[in-house]
């Protein structure tokens, strides 16, 4: 019997600029994409039947089994495809449910790569279902720096070389954070085009905080760390991020994180 495995890695918005709307009533963004080597696990078997098991520290958060990203984005695959097999599916929820680090729309991405192997079709199936699962999906689907505009989903490509293998901290408050509710206390101002990451904003991270204040003292917490060299809110939040100019650095932070935030030490992909 045939068995895939896929690693659905973190996703970090190292830069967020909201631009306006849509013809569609969606936001307008310009962002970069980066992704984390850790993040959640999926694996899966052939079997007749879709089935979804769920385990990890963050299992209990997930809404019930048939509003489960990964099921929708297997179901949807399925029927591009014209795919009568089954698969029994299980996901170790590692990221924190609702943090703006794209957890489930890596777990969607990663369901979409795996059943493409697990039931050998072609992956432009996937690449056509991935906008309509999320807008994040796209992004997490190719799991590799990009810049994204539109409503994220309308991806480029991009080299970030002298980011490759940076040392990150991922930390959050475990605060959960609707993105429908940050969006829109969004002041309705844009604040202009997004260049040079480390120079750009997001955007989101003061409604965020209107939302959830913890996120201010996480940032500001990552900002005083020994070896820090940039620090930000990713997505819409509440989850922070801060890269390290070595391991070491980022490890004694991690250690240091308060016991009552989340913490991920990782790496950039």
């Amino acid at each position: 019997m045939s068995a895939a495995r896929e690693i659905a890695p973190a996703k970090l918005n190292l830069a967020l600029h909201v631009r306006g709307r849509l013809p569609d009533g969606r936001h307008s963004i310009e962002t970069i994409f980066a992704f984390c080597t850790g993040g959640d696990r999926l694996s899966g078997e052939e079997a007749d039947e879709l089935s979804l098991e769920v385990s990890g520290p963050f299992a209990g958060e997930l809404a019930r089994e048939e509003d489960n990203l990964v099921l929708i984005a297997a179901r949807a695959l399925a029927e591009a495809a014209g795919v009568n097999s089954g698969a029994a599916l299980t996901l170790d929820k590692r990221l924190p449910v609702a943090s703006g680090i794209g957890g489930g729309s890596a777990d969607a991405a990663a369901a979409l790569r795996l059943l493409t192997s697990l039931w050998r079709i072609d992956p432009r199936h996937a690449q056509e279902v991935a906008p309509a699962i999320g807008s994040d999906v796209p992004a997490c689907l190719l799991s590799l720096a990009a810049r994204g505009k539109g409503a994220g989903d309308s991806l480029t490509p991009i080299a970030l070389p002298e980011l490759s293998g940076t040392p990150v901290l991922l930390v959050n408050p475990r605060v959960a954070l609707s993105t429908a509710q940050v969006f829109a206390r969004w002041d309705e101002q844009d604040r202009g085009p997004l260049e040079d990451w480390r120079q750009a904003r997001n955007d989101l991270e003061q409604p965020a905080i209107a939302l959830v204040p913890q996120i201010e003292a996480v940032l500001a917490w990552l900002g005083t760390r020994p070896g820090v060299t940039f620090a930000r809110m990713s997505g819409s939040g509440a989850t922070c991020f801060a890269l390290f100019d070595s391991e070491e650095a980022r490890d004694s932070a991690a250690d240091a994180v308060p016991r009552e935030w989340w913490r991920l030490a990782t790496y950039l992909r």
